[in-house]
């Protein structure tokens, strides 16, 4: 058996898996046999024609070479693509509620495990999966929130704002940001039809940001603020669901305020957030937020960074111990690294920057092959170093596929 039919044909598989086709769909746009598929994927039969190789990728929406070239086909099957980005703007672009859903609703308790899968999978940073899955979460969700009954209205809506959420952090992390903007209006109009505070924080949060990534801080800060005036009377009723949500906010806050050069906003906010975590027990910490004292610390870190103070961003993250990081997510510990990185890159010491960098690829692949703010860090690394430090950039650079 020719090994490289075997990995062409695992390749075409792997592919046709992540488009969500089956056997005789994937057939059938080919216009071939499900058994000359079988073959294919066994590579029992190579994809020799380049006309059929060409057609085979179209469609499944790749180019030729993420299935004939080992390099190009390692990176590509770890990062989002656009067909993906595509996927998530065709299930923002519906609206069930005007002509009334086409699809059964699924039920409750089930759409909450999909959801919390999609969640561990965005914390693990593993993004594909997110994409893959999130769009039939997002219309199922649609339509199971206007069919529920009032009792399990809240819930079904908060799962909404919880897949609007998601899809706006994903377009923001890869840089899609007015349609980043689209999604976490919907989760805020989501959360406005229960005027339910807990979803309305969460939903905020995602506004928030999409303001930010437009340039208009000013208004995000003044949401933000907003949200944690309505919340603050609640939280001596509801404390449990609301205190980590109340600290996210002002976290959000915080870093908004640092971008938008506010030094003395950024710190009060901060503090806000700090008081919330030392207030914080174990009954305070749901899945839907990691919001906690390691959270808090690494986003002095970030907020110093934004202020242009690089070299305290780097004084504060040597005070925390390298075993409270150990115990965040990938993905927030990935985040962690890239500060660290341009930190030490804006402070000259490259050597550094790449040992961050190389941690965080380590810790959460995707998070440095994939996002255009890694990119932006390899580019300027690829410039600046020499001997060890330039080998090892030039190797994570070629995983990534980005050129100085």
């Amino acid at each position: 058996m020719d090994d490289d039919a075997k990995q062409v044909g695992r390749r075409v598989r792997c592919w046709r898996l992540r488009r969500n086709l089956d056997r005789k769909q994937f057939a059938d746009m080919v216009g071939r046999s499900t058994s000359w598929l079988d073959k294919i994927e066994k590579g029992e039969r190579g994809l020799a024609r380049l006309p059929l190789l060409e057609r085979v990728a179209g469609a499944l929406s790749v180019d030729p070479t993420a299935l004939t070239d080992g390099a190009i086909a390692e990176r590509v099957s770890h990062c989002v693509d656009v067909h993906e980005v595509a996927a998530i703007r065709t299930a923002l672009s519906r609206y069930p509620n005007l002509t009334g859903p086409s699809d059964r609703p699924v039920a409750v308790p089930i759409l909450l495990k999909q959801a919390a899968y999609l969640d561990q999978a965005w914390l693990s940073s593993h993004f594909t999966v997110v994409a893959r899955r999130l769009p039939q979460l997002m219309a199922d969700a649609q339509v199971t929130a206007l069919a529920v009954p009032a009792r399990d209205q809240v819930a079904a809506y908060r799962l909404l704002v919880t897949t609007f959420r998601m899809a706006s952090s994903m377009l923001l992390k890869f840089e899609t940001n007015d349609l980043a903007w689209m999604a976490a209006d919907r989760a805020m109009h989501s959360a406005l039809a229960v005027s339910d505070t807990w979803s309305l924080a969460r939903a905020t949060r995602s506004v928030a940001r999409a303001m930010t990534s437009a340039g208009q801080q000013a208004s995000a800060i003044a949401v933000l603020v907003d949200m944690a005036d309505r919340m603050r009377p609640e939280l001596r009723t509801d404390s449990r669901d609301l205190l980590a949500l109340y600290g996210m906010v002002h976290l959000a806050a915080s870093i908004t305020a640092a971008d938008q050069e506010d030094g003395q906003l950024a710190r009060d906010m901060h503090q806000e957030a700090l008081a919330a975590a030392e207030r914080m027990t174990s009954e305070h910490r749901t899945h839907a937020t990691l919001f906690g004292m390691s959270n808090v610390l690494i986003h002095r870190v970030a907020v110093l960074l934004r202020r242009h103070e690089a070299g305290r961003a780097l004084e504060f993250a040597a005070t925390i111990d390298p075993s409270r990081i150990a115990l965040l997510p990938p993905e927030r510990q990935a985040n962690f690294l890239l500060d660290l990185t341009d930190a030490h890159t804006r402070t000259g010491d490259y050597r550094a920057a790449v040992r961050r960098l190389g941690e965080a690829e380590l810790v959460a692949p995707e998070e440095v092959r994939c996002r255009p703010l890694a990119h932006g860090l390899l580019r300027s690394l690829l410039n600046s170093t020499t001997g060890e430090p330039a080998r090892l950039v030039r190797a994570m650079a070629g995983r990534a596929g980005v050129r100085a």
